[in-house]
């Protein structure tokens, strides 16, 4: 797989990195957001800038904790005071980056860092306000195809300083990490050190003011706590305490580090083994990444369905509590039993029930051939009950919804600043309305169910209404759950609204009337439930979380390695080091120079092979 292949399969892990959304509060989810920024940061500020222009400059961020002189050795290497120092100096918003003017090209556009604005070499008047960006230096003192970034403080005491130090040290090709003999222990640094060490990236570290004499002590012991941090072959580069000249470190003490970056810049084989060192471990840093992005894309699917499946049973529960108390005889209690005996009669038709069927014939043609029934009354009784029953079936689902979600940390977050422990303020209205539809529906029924029948036109001409009330008795005819006494009034109710309906309909169509009205009591009340519940879940729908996609993410972490398989680790860059020419850091060539003009024939100084790369 090739050049574009490889460009190819990490864009495509770029976008679905961009797509993924992490909105519900699970415990992936805060380290997952940033890790989602930093893969993003990864990709967009080093990997495919670098793979893009392999010959750009290499780029080396120069990081450290506040006051450890970080911009004290970027001016020493470069020769003037292109960084200021000091704890206001505008580098804190606006880090400098100090290049070759043959290499302005690489850094004026977004090519790297595309999220920081450009401006050239300006006063701090001129930068004060403005947003977070790069200030570019030119200057003859760097090589061509080198650039150093003066990065802000990585213990800064704002927040925003801390998070842009942590972007530029990931999108640089070197690390050169500044500490003092004093504070070279602090954990700030150490964090930023182990995620060097997680990433892979070519380190060296600058281990400055240190007491004559204490080098070897300090230095080793710096060295051991690299070595358990699994940063052993980091350079680790001395400056002792020495007198600033002209603010400015002596070339003999800043020389070690200028030979090193401009052997990094020049020498192709150390140039290629720098890229492909950093390069690498960001690839495979930024895939396992995504793996850990694709299980928190798959928790926040499980959150998300977890969520639903609470609403959904909390009002699957009421529609069978609804369905329950209108079939289960408990409606036709209290005020609706009362309306029904104005229809029907009272006492008097209680004892003719008990001295035989044969009696209730005589009431049924009488019913249906004599006076008009009192259904208006019967109906708004039925409404009522209905409408009641409704409604707390309604307020238990929202209160156990609710309850569900304020245990759950992804649900708890969502319920923030709205009422929903309550049924809607609006729900006894909307009942009433699928209350009173559900009856239309009824009346149609019946109406449509006598529209052929020449032997019931005169009843259904004189009575649909009352028809149609008496339907709504039979839908609630099952004498279930009741006792003693109710039992037997529900069930004579029951039954003569059955034997009514008989006498007009006949025993099948009876049957199928009572079924029908029944399944469209469910589906309206169902659709009110639905309605209710839809306020639990837009606000999961409106998160996205149940689009999130770990397989997505998996595959295209899968085609990046496999992209990468058919790479080298230092085949891909050899090659692309720039034509050289122009730049001559401060310092370089120091050391040697004052090696022979001491004791050409003394050993070398034990440090001496400390600044190589990879010497540990």
């Amino acid at each position: 797989m090739g050049h574009d292949e490889l460009v190819g399969a990490l864009l495509t892990l770029r976008g679905r990195v961009a797509e993924l959304r992490l909105p519900l509060e699970t415990a992936s989810a805060p380290v997952a957001r940033a890790d989602r920024t930093r893969v993003l940061d990864q990709l967009d500020d080093y990997l495919l800038p670098r793979l893009r222009d392999p010959g750009a400059p290499v780029l080396v961020v120069v990081g450290g904790s506040t006051g450890a002189g970080k911009s004290t050795v970027v001016n020493s290497l470069v020769g003037a005071e292109v960084s200021p120092s000091g704890v206001l100096r505008p580098t804190t918003r606006w880090p400098v980056l100090v290049h070759h003017p043959l290499d302005v090209r690489w850094f004026s556009s977004d090519r790297v860092l595309p999220s920081l604005t450009r401006a050239d070499a300006a006063g701090e008047s001129a930068l004060a306000g403005a947003r977070p960006g790069l200030r570019l230096v030119a200057s003859e003192a760097v090589p061509v195809g080198l650039a150093l970034l003066d990065a802000p403080d990585v213990d800064s005491v704002e927040e925003g300083n801390r998070v842009l130090a942590a972007q530029l040290l990931g999108a640089a090709d070197v690390w050169l990490f500044v500490t003092t003999a004093a504070r070279y222990a602090d954990a700030v640094p150490w964090e930023l050190l182990a995620d060097a060490a997680r990433r892979g990236t070519h380190l060296a570290l600058v281990l400055d003011r240190v007491d004559p004499g204490a080098e070897s002590a300090v230095g080793e012991h710096l060295r051991q706590m690299l070595a358990d941090a699994g940063l052993a072959s980091a350079t680790v580069l001395v400056i002792p305490e020495v007198e600033l000249e002209d603010g400015l470190l002596p070339e003999a003490a800043i020389g070690p580090i200028a030979d090193v970056l401009t052997r990094t810049a020049t020498d192709p084989t150390v140039r290629a083994a720098a890229l492909a060192e950093t390069w690498d471990g960001a690839v495979a840093d930024v895939s396992r990444r995504a793996l850990e992005l694709a299980a928190a894309a798959d928790e926040q699917r499980a959150a998300d369905a977890r969520l639903r499946a609470a609403v959904t049973a909390a009002y699957a529960t009421a529609s069978a509590q609804i369905a329950h108390a209108t079939s289960d005889g408990s409606l036709l209690r209290g005020e609706v039993l009362a309306r029904w005996q104005d229809v029907v009669g009272t006492s008097e038709w209680f004892r003719s029930l008990e001295q035989g069927v044969s009696r209730l014939r005589d009431r049924v043609v009488g019913f249906v051939r004599g006076r008009r029934p009192a259904e208006p009354a019967l109906v708004e009784a039925v409404a009522h009950g209905l409408s009641a029953v409704i409604q707390d079936a309604a307020e238990e689902a929202a209160e156990s919804a609710h309850s569900a979600w304020r245990h759950d940390p992804a649900g708890r977050a969502l319920l923030d600043g709205l009422a929903l422990s309550r049924a809607s303020a609006d729900l006894r209205a909307r009942t009433a309305d699928h209350v009173r539809a559900w009856q239309g529906d009824v009346l149609g029924l019946v109406e449509e169910e006598g529209a052929d029948r020449r032997t019931t036109a005169r009843a259904l001409s004189y009575g649909v209404n009352g028809l149609g009330a008496v339907l709504m008795v039979a839908v609630f005819a099952s004498t279930g759950g009741l006792t003693g006494a109710e039992v037997g009034i529900v069930g004579g109710s029951a039954l003569l609204a059955q034997r009514l309906l008989e006498a007009v309909f006949g025993d099948e169509a009876v049957r199928r009337l009572t079924q029908e009205a029944q399944a469209r009591l469910a589906a309206r009340t169902d659709a009110l439930l639905a309605e209710e519940s839809s306020r639990f879940t837009r606000q999961l729908d409106a998160t996205g979380a149940a689009g999130s996609e770990g397989a997505d993410l998996r595959a295209a972490a899968a085609a990046v390695g496999a992209a990468m398989a058919s790479r080298t680790a230092t085949a891909a860059w050899a090659g692309d080091v720039p034509a050289g020419g122009g730049g001559h850091l401060r310092g370089t060539g120091a050391v040697a120079r004052s090696s022979v003009e001491t004791e050409p024939e003394e050993p070398r100084p034990r440090w001496w092979s400390r600044w190589r790369w990879g010497n540990g």
